[in-house]
């Protein structure tokens, strides 16, 4: 096995004293690991931050071999790690995609969504900048594993207008006549999911309610729920950054 791909580290892992196990994402690859020589120097110890763009080499006698990796820096995001809010999206949007993907797949719209995303962080001054393309790959990533939300039509009528909510167990957009009576057991539905566009604070916080709610659900379960942590603490300084006004991030319906 031998390949050579652009790349994003997703993931790092000390592996003994001196290398490190590598995770990385590729457009027609999908995810890769690899064994690092030499990863937990100072030298390629910055490289390999999560986020960071590579050109990566991956060489294995056998493909049940873990194979050894080489990475070139393309361009790093080591600077935005002295924020505290950027550091942290980085660090999540990474690390879902590194528990949820598996290996060896290709998934070129995630590929590209989650360079979209750094990006975004990258270029944004402030959270507002950034915080909805988090949400919109979150809800990209439940489609492209089989897990999407139908947006399009309400599930309970087939009407297209007046959508307001989503079903917490369907994952199906619901209108607001259909829900009368049974809002608080509802997701409100953020306009921007569906139609796209600018959002505002309140509907950022909405929309990572709903995409967070699906992914525990049904994506990052048993082992692979380590990460959720991280993203709790994410979305909650996410509110925090907007006011008192920014409404409820809780996992459920109603919580």
């Amino acid at each position: 096995m031998h390949l050579v791909a652009p790349a994003i580290v997703l993931a790092a892992r000390w592996h003994g004293e001196h290398g490190a196990v590598v995770r990385a994402l590729t457009e027609r690859d999908g995810m890769r690991p690899g064994y690092l020589r030499g990863g937990r120097s100072r030298r390629i110890g910055p490289v390999i931050q999560p986020g960071n763009a590579v050109i990566a080499e991956w060489r294995a006698r056998t493909d049940e071999q873990l194979p050894a990796l080489i990475v070139e820096p393309v361009h790093s995001r080591a600077a935005l790690f002295v924020q505290p809010l950027p550091a942290a999206a980085i660090e999540w949007v990474c690390a879902l995609t590194a528990a949820a993907l598996p290996e060896a797949q290709p998934y070129p719209a995630l590929y590209a969504g989650l360079g979209g995303v750094l990006d975004a962080i990258e270029a944004a001054p402030t959270a507002r900048g950034w915080a909805s393309s988090l949400a919109r790959y979150e809800l990209l990533l439940l489609a492209e594993l089989g897990f999407g939300l139908d947006l399009t039509a309400c599930i309970v009528t087939g009407v297209v207008d007046d959508l307001g909510f989503v079903s917490p167990r369907s994952g199906g957009a619901v209108s607001r006549s259909a829900a009368a009576g049974y809002e608080e057991r509802l997701f409100a539905l953020p306009t921007f999911l569906r139609d796209g566009g600018a959002a505002g604070w309140a509907e950022v916080i909405a929309a990572l309610r709903i995409t967070g709610h699906f992914l525990a659900r049904d994506v990052l379960t048993d082992r692979r729920a380590a990460p959720l942590a991280a993203r709790e603490r994410l979305v909650e300084r996410l509110r925090q950054a907007g006011g008192p006004t920014s409404g409820r991030v809780a996992g459920q319906a109603g919580g």
